[in-house]
């Protein structure tokens, strides 16, 4: 499965809706950062918009985080992409990316949050995944030809969407592809009327590892403790 891990019902809680709001506007920043302040040339950055509208994040903030990202005005972006990797409880495979303005502070923060698990070395667990970009899309067409569209668009393979991510009477479809074929992937589903809810790289489980379920708690608690960081941008596990 592409899907980073999600923890169950964070939408919901409002409780932290203030930490997913600067999660929201961290990622504007960084895609308009990566590549341009325009949403129609930058699908990562389109996304993220859409993602801080559906979460009610105000227009004016949207868009200070667009130039802020651009380099429009006297404010620059000092995030830096950190990668940690290790294993959660149970020796599940993680791999955590961090936008951090200050390492020295974010490191001992995410040492602490493994000491229930195993902080590795860079590459100790990176073998167990696929570095890929991935296209999460609906059509309003429920029968529409996802396989076909994929190729023609350039993807490697083709996954279907969780049914909680799709809308009734939708087609749902998560497309792999090459990282540097994301952005021409993900304009050419855009225009055969998909409509792309994330664009982004991604690492992807090649397989999975399965605990029991008295040990799914102890797991599934340590990584929605690593999400709720207020530094960490995602979270990969290999956990079926």
């Amino acid at each position: 499965m592409g899907a980073q891990w999600k923890q169950a019902g964070r939408e919901a809680n409002a409780q932290k809706k203030g930490q997913m709001t600067a999660k929201l506007v961290r990622e504007i920043m960084i895609s308009s950062k990566l590549g341009g302040p325009d949403p129609d040339l930058n699908a990562r950055l389109f996304v993220a918009i859409e993602k801080a509208k559906k979460a009610s994040v105000y227009r004016d903030t949207i868009e200070r985080a667009v130039k802020k990202g651009a380099g429009i005005g006297d404010e620059a972006v000092n995030y830096e992409l950190v990668t940690y990797e290790g294993f959660a409880p149970h020796k599940v495979p993680v791999i955590v990316e961090c936008l951090t303005d200050n390492r020295n502070r974010t490191a001992p923060e995410i040492r602490n949050l493994f000491k229930t698990g195993q902080l590795g070395a860079p590459g100790c667990v990176a073998f167990f995944f696929n570095h890929l970009g991935v296209v999460e899309a609906t059509h309003t067409d429920a029968n529409r030809d996802a396989e076909g569209d994929a190729i023609e668009a350039g993807a490697q393979e083709i996954e279907p969407l969780e049914a909680e991510e799709t809308p009734e009477g939708h087609r749902g479809a998560r497309f792999l592809t090459e990282i540097k074929d994301l952005d021409h992937v993900s304009k050419a589903l855009k225009a055969a009327g998909w409509n792309i809810i994330a664009a982004e790289i991604r690492y992807v489980a090649k397989n999975f590892t399965e605990v029991t379920e008295a040990y799914r708690k102890e797991v599934t608690d340590f990584l929605n403790t690593l999400d709720d960081h207020e530094d960490v941008h995602r979270v990969y596990t290999a956990l079926k």
